[in-house]
């Protein structure tokens, strides 16, 4: 795998409109830069390259997120990933890259993580911007964790590249009140 360069974002909101959180919110994004093997030729049917590269990639990232994250894997209540396709690909390379074995490296750098973890993926040239869903860790279906994380780079993708994200997070937004209706 070639890759260019890791960015990793950290954020942690201790007040929202003027009101202090009272707990700890967090949130980390870590995403790298790598080549796309596939950019530029004719489209193929066998993915499995980018497949692969998920899987060593996914790890990597998360481990990173983690750090900067600073708290303990079991800690961490949210999760999500995405991808930015350079202009020389094609949107299934991002999907190859996030889906068929990206999450299970997530999840062990996390300790566990039932819930699916949402993605999102699109084509782009530099300075696109990475935002990246988060959800529960467990529950896809708890409001309070449902939020994003954003990742942007000037630099990136070029044409050739895939810029290639994890975000994670604790604490839920800061002032969740939103509930399912009955």
């Amino acid at each position: 795998m070639d890759i260019r360069k890791f960015v990793t974002t950290g954020e942690e909101i201790l007040a929202e409109r003027g009101r202090p959180t009272g707990r700890t919110v967090r949130r980390a994004v870590c995403a790298a830069v790598i080549t796309n093997p596939l950019a530029g030729g004719e489209p193929v049917e066998d993915l499995t390259e980018l497949v692969d590269l998920g899987a060593e990639i996914a790890g990597r990232l998360a481990t990173r997120a983690l750090a900067a994250l600073g708290v303990a894997p079991e800690e961490v209540t949210a999760y999500g990933k995405g991808a930015i396709v350079g202009t020389d690909g094609e949107i299934e390379h991002a999907a190859a890259l996030i889906h068929p074995r990206f999450g299970a490296p997530v999840r062990a750098a996390i300790g566990g993580g039932a819930a699916i973890i949402p993605s999102t993926k699109t084509v782009g040239g530099p300075g696109t911007h990475l935002t990246i869903p988060l959800t529960n860790t467990d529950d896809i279906w708890s409001f309070d964790e449902m939020d994003a994380a954003e990742i942007r780079m000037t630099d990136a993708p070029l044409p050739h590249e895939i810029v290639v994200g994890v975000g994670l997070a604790t604490g839920g937004r800061p002032f969740a009140r939103t509930v399912a209706p009955s």
